[in-house]
């Protein structure tokens, strides 16, 4: 979405249950439907390094560490929806009707999912494998290394974003972190939101930067033939290349977190490039819902671009229809956890 952005505490809205698929084994998760706020960003450092099982080197907060108890009604189904999928299509089934019968037949369903919201985006340029990073100044800072550099991010197109280093013996894990602009990832600006600082003071390596030529609701996407949040997470998948090439970064342990605008954006980018060790995202709308406006998937900066149609900004009406592949995959019955599987 592109919210207000008054400096108001967010809140943490995941609520996933996806299908993940790591070295052959099938895996159903569940992230039970919770909100709260975080200080500071420390909810999304701690689902990261969760994830990343790096949780002794994250914890210099203010309120006590929470053990393997306090998180692991997190990844479970509350019981008033276990076994409730909902409307919501079934992962398990394959197009042609046959059923998911086994782990060994997870990687074609996925591969058939991928395929289909490919196909409805359109295709990505081919993916740079060792983009340019350009050192722009380099700064000390409360403890870690600031360089403002200039990353490739598609082929003729680069950002201005901010790498923070921390001090100490490498390789470290490392995040990407898009956002509106870099500058509030990296405390420079808003408050509450510095995700890149707080990572890179307990121990990360970060990247953060914004959206492409400066304006979220028009994205510069180049010669790209995709739909705008799909180029977005191929600007992902070339900033993680270009990460995993940095000498002080463990090329095994790369996430990405976001918010709102770059919780689209990491979602996306977390689930079509593989690469990624794990993803964080809140307030991204984590299924297509036309009762708020802010889960505005359907607008032409995300997956609503049409070439023969403009319409309203706004929620969904007869007056300001859907557009793009938006359109077409609502009318196809497809959804938002198919993407996160």
């Amino acid at each position: 979405m592109v919210p207000p952005r008054d400096g108001r505490r967010p809140q943490i809205r995941s609520g996933l249950n996806s299908l993940m698929h790591t070295k052959g084994q099938l895996r159903l998760r569940f992230r039970r439907v919770h909100e709260l706020s975080f200080k500071t960003g420390a909810a999304l450092v701690i689902s990261l390094a969760a994830c990343c099982s790096l949780l002794p080197l994250v914890f210099a907060l203010d309120s006590p560490q929470p053990t393997a108890s306090d998180l692991g009604p997190f990844f479970k189904a509350p019981k008033e929806y276990e076994g409730d999928f909902g409307k919501y299509s079934s992962l398990l089934v394959f197009t042609s009707g046959q059923k998911v019968q086994s782990a060994a037949d997870w990687p074609k369903r996925r591969a058939e999912i991928r395929e289909y919201w490919m196909k409805r985006m359109g295709p990505w340029p081919a993916i740079i494998e060792k983009p340019r990073i350009e050192l722009v100044k380099e700064t000390e800072r409360d403890g870690f290394i600031q360089r403002r550099v200039r990353v490739e991010i598609a082929p003729g197109q680069s950002s201005e974003s901010y790498l923070l280093l921390p001090k100490g013996k490498g390789p470290f894990p490392a995040v990407f972190i898009p956002y509106y602009e870099p500058e509030t990832s990296v405390g420079l600006k808003e408050p509450l939101r510095d995700f890149g600082y707080q990572l890179t003071k307990r121990g990360f390596v970060t990247l953060s930067i914004g959206s492409p030529g400066g304006d979220a609701r028009k994205p510069a996407t180049g010669e790209a033939m995709c739909q705008p949040l799909s180029f977005l997470a191929y600007v992902a998948a070339n900033c993680f290349n270009a990460v995993a090439e940095l000498p002080e970064v463990d090329p095994k342990r790369i996430g990405i977190v976001g918010h709102s605008y770059g919780g689209k954006w990491a979602m996306f980018g977390a689930a079509l490039y593989d690469r990624f060790a794990c993803g964080v995202w809140s307030d991204p709308g984590i299924v297509f819902d036309e009762n708020r406006s802010n889960v505005n998937y359907w607008e032409p900066w995300y997956l609503g671009e049409d070439s023969n149609q403009t319409r309203k900004p706004g929620v969904v009406t007869p007056e300001s229809p859907r557009t793009g592949a938006y359109r077409a995959m609502v009318e196809e019955g497809h959804d938002l956890h198919e993407i996160m599987a």
